[in-house]
């Protein structure tokens, strides 16, 4: 029998709303979260944010009702069955917290990275290889590196 090797990326909200809409470094992103031999992680709040960049896209102009319905449909149905999702628990506010002390981060995006190194670091611990994390976000971007993580920008694959 032949093991899939699994690789596990951690997507903070800028990058996975690429998934659903038409941005620079779309088709980077479909490909990775079409790659069954991936798990996709990211925290539950991601799922509000992304939500929120959808209806700002509705109220915008930018993309119609029928869209938005479709994609919030189709976020709600991979949240179900394909992706892991990462509680936020007290804990991981905590962790948080004390990345903005040490970083320069937005309050969310603190909560992502605080989630994404919780998984990190218990991939490690059972032996499979450490977790892409991946974001639209500079700050954010170089705040994983400092914290020790692998990342990529899918804005740098257009």
């Amino acid at each position: 029998m032949v093991q899939v090797i699994r690789h596990t990326d951690y997507f903070d909200s800028s990058a996975l709303v690429k998934q659903y809409l038409a941005e620079i470094g779309s088709a980077w992103v479909q490909s990775r979260c079409n790659d069954p031999a991936r798990i996709i992680a990211l925290a539950e709040i991601g799922r509000v944010e992304i939500a929120a960049a959808f209806a700002s896209k509705l109220r915008g102009g930018f993309i119609a009702q029928a869209e938005y319905l479709m994609v919030r449909s189709r976020l709600t149905m991979d949240a179900q069955k394909r992706y892991h999702l990462i509680p936020v628990t007290s804990q991981r506010v905590d962790e948080a917290i004390e990345l903005i002390a040490r970083h320069k981060l937005r309050g969310f995006d603190a909560v992502h990275l605080a989630c994404a190194l919780h998984l990190n670091q218990a991939l490690v611990d059972n032996g499979l290889a450490p977790l892409m994390f991946v974001a639209a976000d500079g700050d954010l971007l170089q705040s994983a590196q400092a914290e020790g993580l692998e990342t990529e920008n899918p804005t740098l694959h257009p």
